[in-house]
């Protein structure tokens, strides 16, 4: 992930999370949505099945703040972003999941909130999952 031609964040083999927070999340949907992460198991194991999670194969998070997520496309033809918080709300929920991850032992790593962030990824595998928490 860059911000200005800079690198400030990689990971290798794990998962690349776009987190978008709305308006009634709160700190108990942040720990929900950090044991979902840790937990669901979408990574193969080897008999190439998705059984085991991003702990079990010691995978690494890129958290990526979107509040892009909760943009609304259903009327005209510019979205409306009302549904995502603001971001006096929104950064200290992302910066909950991070250190919630990293708190049991995940290698995690970030951009910057507010910033234009230019995100390369390698989607190694079908599996493309929307969580809800």
């Amino acid at each position: 992930m860059n911000v200005d031609d800079e690198v400030v964040g990689a990971i290798g083999v794990g998962l690349c999370v776009f987190v978008g927070v709305t308006h009634d999340d709160d700190e108990a949907e942040a720990d929900r949505l950090v044991d979902r992460l840790a937990g669901i198991r979408i990574m193969d194991d080897d008999d190439g099945v998705m059984n085991r999670s991003v702990t079990d194969v010691g995978g690494e998070v890129l958290v990526v703040s979107q509040f892009t997520l909760y943009g609304d496309a259903s009327r005209g033809r510019r979205p409306t972003w009302s549904a995502a918080a603001r971001p006096e709300q929104a950064e200290p929920l992302v910066e909950r999941v991070v250190s919630g991850l990293r708190d049991r032992g995940i290698v995690v790593a970030t951009g910057r909130f507010r910033a234009l962030m230019s995100v390369d990824l390698v989607n190694d595998g079908p599996a493309t999952i929307m969580l809800e928490v």
